[in-house]
């Protein structure tokens, strides 16, 4: 089977995506019911991380332990990576021990190296540029609640970062529409989020422009990783872009809330919000154990009959 690696939510095609989120659905019920599903014995993940991580960490873990499999977490701290190996050194080594790789790391171009060299698929766990298993989780949270995300309206609040990028990446593949409302100086860069044009989106100067009948509203911490230097003067500029009450009640009546955490609560989103009946932050956090678990079932193995 040919290697494929998912570096970019564009990287699978529409067809594609809706195949695993049917996946995500059979695998996540196999999950509740308790019920033993290894299609992944005897392989194992190496999860190479350079930036700190919680969710992301635990649902690979956690998810290849449940699919049968063993993970090995690589930090680039510990690692010959850490002391200069080149990228592509590292690649052709570890791709010949294990059977997939995710990847956390700054520079997309680092991944982007990697997969070139390696043997065996490559996940991108997160750069600076692009989050796809985190919008894949969220496709799916939306589908859950709300069904398909076709014809939609994502309002995202806050800093053009990766997450943002990946929304507008997933828009093109799903023919949903991003409202997008940043701050100035921090807009959205079309060449830097990968995008084919600008049909699905549009920028807002005002956040209460950007969620006036959204379907879903989302935002992110206003300072990532690589950017603390930035925190103080990121803290000013974003002041009128957290998500309260107020700017929730300009969405529709049925609008959900999405973070994918963690959530600086006061900052980029107040606690009503988050911990309010329109949020779906912890059914989005749990997903992105079983969608990461269809993303590696598919990689390794490919299409499977859906059970």
């Amino acid at each position: 089977m040919q290697i494929r690696h998912f570096l970019q939510f564009k990287d699978f095609d529409r067809q594609e995506h809706e195949y695993l989120f049917d996946r995500t659905r059979w695998i996540k019920n196999e999950f509740k019911q308790y019920r033993r599903y290894w299609p992944l014995t005897d392989r194992t993940l190496a999860m190479i991380f350079e930036k700190h991580s919680t969710r992301t960490r635990l649902s690979f873990e956690a998810g290849m332990h449940q699919l049968g499999g063993s993970a090995i977490y690589l930090s680039t701290r510990d690692t010959q990576l850490g002391r200069g190996e080149p990228v592509e050194d590292a690649a052709r080594v570890i791709s010949r021990m294990v059977d997939i790789i995710t990847i956390r790391t700054h520079e997309h171009e680092i991944i982007t190296r990697f997969a070139e060299n390696s043997r065996v698929p490559v996940i991108n766990g997160l750069t600076d540029e692009y989050h796809p298993c985190q919008i894949l989780a969220d496709i799916y949270t939306f589908m859950e609640h709300r069904g398909s995300i076709t014809g939609k309206t994502v309002a995202w609040i806050g800093d053009s970062n990766n997450v943002c990028n990946t929304w507008l990446q997933a828009a093109e593949v799903f023919d949903f529409n991003v409202h997008v409302s940043t701050p100035p100086g921090y807009e959205v860069e079309p060449e830097r989020a990968g995008l084919y044009g600008t049909d699905h989106y549009e920028q807002f100067a005002s956040p209460h422009d950007a969620v006036r009948d959204a379907d879903l509203v989302t935002t992110d911490v206003w300072t990532s990783m690589g950017f603390e230097d930035e925190a103080v003067a990121r803290k000013n500029d974003f002041a009128d872009f957290r998500v309260d009450a107020e700017m929730m009640a300009g969405a529709k009546k049925e609008a959900l809330f999405m973070h994918c955490l963690p959530a600086h609560r006061g900052e980029e989103v107040d606690a009503e919000v988050i911990d309010g009946p329109q949020s779906v932050v912890w059914d989005e956090a749990e997903n992105r154990l079983h969608t990461q678990k269809a993303l590696m079932e598919y990689l390794l193995l490919g299409r499977i009959g859906i059970r």
